[in-house]
């Protein structure tokens, strides 16, 4: 049996575990055991899918047995199971947080009934976005989601989310409505949203109708991938919610928008049409994010505004369109999602430890909890660049496939990136210093909790216990640099070839990208 026909019980596995936790409404304790089991079992499930494409090779898993391009088919190839299986490893942990702060708040920040479910359709959503074969499962994908994100985002009820939810969802519906546009525009044009059939297809219709289709599905992607200047909505949405939630949403949501960038991108449309283009998007990315991070006082809104800023580093990867340009983005993707989530998450430590996440009010943090202040420092230097972390290697990937392309364009970006790389130690820095290096008594107005001696439930073991796993992983991706780079080059070979991809999806007789059908 082959491994890769389980793909299905990726986003299977969480709907149901989504219903089982929904009719245990008053049975918080069994809720809490079936979400962290289901989500565990799907992260099994899915490094089993890693392993059965770990070398090389795309696997189409069509549903209901229709014969692509008709129905529905998810497909498995390196660069969709890396994603889920660094997806699911984050929600794992970031559940275990969540469920360990419910517990100790005795879950007055949020319905318990209503947050696993929501959750578990979330991932749900995840998962059939990085698998989905066809346009439309895509945008059921993220449909998916992004309807759990509304109420996550929401939880509590307080003015603050409320107001910071209905941007959230004015945004998300307008990016949604672009691309549900786009996608009945690209049937009209073609009679088919199979991706692989459209790899073949699209290639046949004239210039501008494919810069038009191009243009509008980069658009809707772009707004959930958070890119200049269709980035504004995030700042000020994210740093509301509940820690976990942010955390979570910090590192997937806008990825699956910049997986859809890639995907579409390599496969759909390759070529260097777009390119200058993209890495200009790719550099005002950069540059807006960093600078709105270095004007923050509170963490939270400052790790919201890099979370943008690095947004820009895989948008450049995937505009060099060049094999070691798209494998420094893939494996700097997986390295963002895990530090970028373990960041949030020891910004909600900070917040409970110290009553605030104001850096004016925060002081002494390294001698009232040294762990606190590892689990920051590690992250932080990580984000930054600095050697020989796993973000130093994506960066230095894509500086050396921007000084092997070699146009002006690229030199600028490379230029951008060394320099944002700097800001962003230099915004990190400013934290350590006033929130954990400087004595309490240097504080503004800090908050009681900040001077009251720690207590036992002041940070649950089991919330440590979940940020210092996704700290681990992090140094995980350096130890392991090697291989993931070498997988994340075999998957970027394999993209831009797009050959594997149609033949997995059409069968040995697909006809060639380019070649008219009769």
């Amino acid at each position: 049996m082959n491994l890769a026909n389980l793909a299905p019980l990726a986003v299977v596995l969480p709907i149901f575990g989504a219903a089982v936790t929904f009719l245990l409404l008053r049975q918080p304790r069994a809720q809490r055991i079936v979400s962290i089991g289901v989500v565990a079992v799907t992260l099994a499930l899915e490094i089993l899918l890693l392993a059965s494409v770990w070398d090389g090779g795309t696997i189409a898993v069509p549903i209901g047995q229709w014969i692509p391009p008709w129905g529905i088919t998810l497909v498995v190839d390196q660069f969709s199971s890396l994603m889920l299986v660094v997806s699911s490893a984050v929600s794992l942990s970031v559940l275990i947080y969540a469920v360990s702060q419910g517990m100790a708040d005795g879950d007055k920040d949020g319905p318990i009934s209503v947050f696993h479910p929501s959750f578990l359709i979330l991932i749900a959503g995840v998962s059939d976005a990085f698998l989905a074969g066809d346009l439309f499962n895509l945008y059921v994908g993220f449909e998916m989601l992004l309807t759990a994100s509304y109420v996550l985002l929401t939880l509590g009820g307080t003015t603050a989310r409320i107001r910071a939810g209905v941007t959230y969802v004015v945004v998300s519906v307008v990016s949604s409505l672009l691309f549900l546009i786009a996608i009945a525009m690209v049937y009209a044009a073609t009679g088919t949203v199979n991706m692989a059939d459209l790899a073949v297809k699209l290639g046949q219709l004239d210039p501008g109708t494919q810069t038009l289709l191009h243009t509008m599905l980069l658009i809707g992607f772009g707004i959930k991938a958070a890119v200049f200047p269709l980035s504004f909505w995030l700042p000020d949405s994210y740093p509301t919610a509940p820690a976990p939630v942010t955390a979570v949403f910090a590192g997937l949501l806008t990825k699956v928008g910049v997986y859809a960038m890639v995907r579409t991108e390599t496969l759909l449309f390759p070529g260097e049409d777009l390119n200058v283009p993209l890495m200009t998007v790719a550099l005002l990315t950069m540059v807006v994010g960093i600078f709105g991070a270095l004007a923050q006082t509170d963490i939270k809104r400052l790790l919201s505004f890099t979370l943008v800023s690095h947004i820009g580093y895989m948008v450049f990867g995937l505009a060099m369109s060049s094999v070691i340009g798209l494998a420094s983005a893939v494996f700097y993707v997986m390295h963002h999602i895990t530090v970028q989530t373990s960041l949030f998450l020891v910004a909600g430590l900070i917040e409970r430890r110290a009553g605030s996440a104001s850096i004016d009010r925060l002081g002494g943090l390294a001698k009232l909890s040294p762990l606190l202040a590892l689990l920051y420092f590690i992250p932080a230097m990580n984000l930054a660049g600095i050697p020989p972390f796993s973000g130093f290697l994506g960066k230095l990937g894509l500086v050396q496939a921007g000084v092997t392309l070699g146009t002006p364009m690229a030199i600028a970006v490379v230029i951008a990136g060394v320099a944002v790389s700097l800001l962003t130690l230099l915004a990190l820095a400013r934290v350590w210093a006033r929130a954990f290096w400087r004595s309490t008594d240097d504080a503004e107005n800090p908050d009681a909790a900040l001077l009251a001696p720690a207590h036992r439930g002041s940070m649950p073991r089991a919330m440590v216990g979940a940020t210092a796993g996704l700290v681990v992983l992090g140094l995980a991706l350096t130890v392991f640099a090697g291989p993931l780079f070498t997988v994340s080059e075999q998957a970027a070979k394999e993209m831009l070839d797009r050959t594997p991809y149609i033949t997995a999806v059409l069968g040995q007789q697909a006809p060639h990208p380019g070649v008219a059908q009769p």
